[in-house]
């Protein structure tokens, strides 16, 4: 059996009989409570009922009460379910999907939220086109506060179908997970998220997804991903580990692709996320956090040591020097 094959664990039908809702928003939480109000609140307003909306709170053995938060707000339209030890994220995402009984899954972390119309645009989605097995809109990044930071780039002009969109997918991850609605049957012929990654998995699932299915596009900005350090992938920076399951996820995706061009987006892909966290580590540095910034170094170098990558090396340390200098010379006028 093949390594693809074992990591990507089998999301096993819906048993005959039970009762179908259209839509299962599905919702990871650990140690997030303090966002969860905001998100119930964003899914309960447009709630359609019990009979077409499977609401839950999938908690990763928190420390900080979701249930409490569960049962102010959710009352008895949330169900909150608990694993008994902490399983890590991939396993909670994966009880996520089995526990899951309608035909379009929503996962939604604990601290992210949606916006009005939401589910209603991406029902169209599907009912337009019933062979997608995806629908995803333009997503709203925001800082821990809530407050919106930027909007992520426009990928057609008019909402629909996308066009080679697998190879577009594959050079960048493009796709944050609150915005983006799978069917059920999809991950059952698929599978759950990739077991090998702690980063990136959803970036990996969405490319599987990609190579298998259409993808439709709703334009408008209908979700809003959360950025703080205490997310997965905030707390994986600091010891680059985010980039290092990067590089993993753009290893095993390139399976995904056809041979024609498979090593051409690869290599692509990978000199991106070179630049990446080349970036990331000048944002360190100033903070400053020399831990952090030789670990994206580091990273950086195992990405990619192409012509483009050095140049950044060079211009990201010349400004880091630059910033410093200025640093030290306004600290010295001040203390003279």
């Amino acid at each position: 059996m093949s390594d693809r094959i074992l990591s990507h664990p089998p999301i096993p039908p819906v048993t005959d009989g039970e009762h179908r809702p259209l839509w299962s928003v599905m919702i990871p939480t650990y140690n997030c409570a303090k966002y969860l109000r905001e998100t119930l609140l964003s899914v309960l307003a447009q709630d359609p009922g019990a009979e077409v909306m499977q609401i839950e709170v999938i908690d990763d053995c928190s420390t900080d009460n979701p249930a409490a938060v569960v049962e102010e707000v959710g009352r008895d339209r949330v169900v909150f379910y608990q694993q008994k030890e902490n399983v890590g994220h991939i396993r909670n995402f994966e009880t996520c999907l089995v526990r899951s009984r309608g035909k379009l899954i929503h996962l939604l972390h604990g601290d992210d939220c949606v916006r009005d119309g939401f589910y209603r645009k991406m029902q169209q989605a599907f009912e337009t086109r019933a062979d997608i097995g995806a629908a995803f809109c333009r997503h709203i990044f925001m800082d821990e506060e809530g407050h919106w930071q930027s909007i992520s780039e426009l990928e057609q002009k008019e909402s629909g179908i996308l066009s080679n969109w697998l190879e577009r997918l594959a050079l960048e991850q493009r796709i944050m997970t609150p915005s983006i609605v799978v069917r059920r049957d999809a991950y059952e012929k698929l599978g759950g998220f990739d077991s090998r990654l702690i980063c990136s998995e959803d970036w990996e699932m969405w490319v599987r997804i990609a190579a298998h299915y259409p993808i439709w596009y709703e334009v408008e900005p209908l979700a809003a991903y959360r950025m703080h350090f205490n997310s997965n992938t905030g707390r994986h920076i600091r010891t680059g580990e985010d980039m290092k399951y990067t590089r993993l996820a753009i290893e095993i995706f390139k399976d995904y692709l056809p041979e024609n061009i498979a090593n051409k987006i690869s290599s692509q892909a990978r000199e991106t996320y070179a630049i990446s966290s080349l970036e990331m580590a000048y944002s360190m540095l100033i903070k400053p956090d020399l831990v952090a910034t030789f670990a994206q170094i580091r990273e950086a170098l195992q990405f990619s040591c192409s012509l483009r990558v050095i140049l950044q090396m060079a211009r990201i340390l010349i400004q880091a020097v630059i910033y410093w200098m200025k640093r030290i010379i306004a600290r010295e006028v001040v203390l003279s």
